[in-house]
């Protein structure tokens, strides 16, 4: 098995929106990235993963597409298994992956089966394929392979912001909140960081359809910086925890929301 030169990043959801974004930039940082998404069509370099990987191309940058639904076990030992076999290492594991409902509907007449859906894919599944990286990381450490492996889990301020008609949503992000602090704790022992990045309101295809509504309430004044937060924004404190900036500050919860979480008078 060859071992990658570069150091490797593996970002789920990174077909489009804030998982592009991290791509991109971890891309630019010199890592190999591997674009994870649940669609990923290798004729449609126009959008999507393939795209991705074909901007990322023409950069001189080095990436690989894995097609991947991480709610499912089998593909997540997949491509845990695909990175082992193709880069011989994992330096990085962005938990970036997943999915707002597909109805806004009240705390009071929603149904089971969002609920299900949203705790699958934005909780069990990252919670489970970190553990599988974790492990591979742990032994890559140990034999030498990658110095300094890093854990970072994208939740949202809905983790600690009430939306009664998507409580769903807000539910599966508190539950990967405690997911990142319990994995920081754990993987302390190994020296592998862990942190939790907290996305405010960031353009993206998931909030373009509540643009409006978003508008009208950064233009009232709900942040402090008046605009919408961009995909860069979150990358940029990604690039800087891959490159060893924030170790120390472990389990910590980074908010990137234009300075949402300001208690203000």
């Amino acid at each position: 098995m060859t071992v990658s030169d570069r150091p490797v990043a593996l970002v789920t959801g990174a077909g489009q929106g804030i998982g592009r974004g991290i791509a991109m930039r971890l891309a630019a940082d010199g890592y190999a990235v591997v674009i994870n998404d649940v669609v990923a069509d290798p004729h449609n370099t126009e959008q999507g993963a393939y795209e991705v990987k074909a901007t990322i191309a023409a950069m001189d940058g080095c990436a690989e597409v894995f097609k991947a639904d991480i709610a499912e076990a089998a593909d997540r030992e997949a491509m845990v298994d695909f990175i082992a076999r193709i880069f011989g290492r994992l330096d990085l594991l962005v938990n970036n992956a997943g999915v707002a409902p597909r109805q806004r509907t009240d705390i009071l007449q929603a149904g089971q089966e969002s609920f299900d859906r949203l705790m699958a894919i934005n909780l069990k599944g990252p919670y489970f394929l970190t553990q599988l990286a974790a492990n591979r990381m742990i032994a890559y450490k140990q034999a030498g392979v990658v110095p300094s492996p890093r854990i970072c889990f994208i939740t949202s301020i809905s983790a600690y912001t009430s939306s009664p008609a998507r409580g769903e949503y807000c539910v599966s992000k508190a539950g990967l909140a405690m997911a990142a602090t319990l994995f920081a704790d754990r993987l302390g022992e190994y020296g592998i960081p862990v942190l939790q990045i907290a996305p405010g309101i960031i353009a993206t295809p998931m909030t373009a359809v509540v643009t409006a509504k978003y508008d009208k309430l950064i233009a009232e004044g709900l942040l402090p910086t008046k605009r919408w937060g961009q995909s860069e924004d979150v990358a940029k404190v990604v690039s800087a925890f891959a490159a060893g900036l924030l170790d120390y500050s472990t389990g910590t919860v980074i908010e990137v929301g234009g300075g949402f979480g300001i208690k203000r008078l």
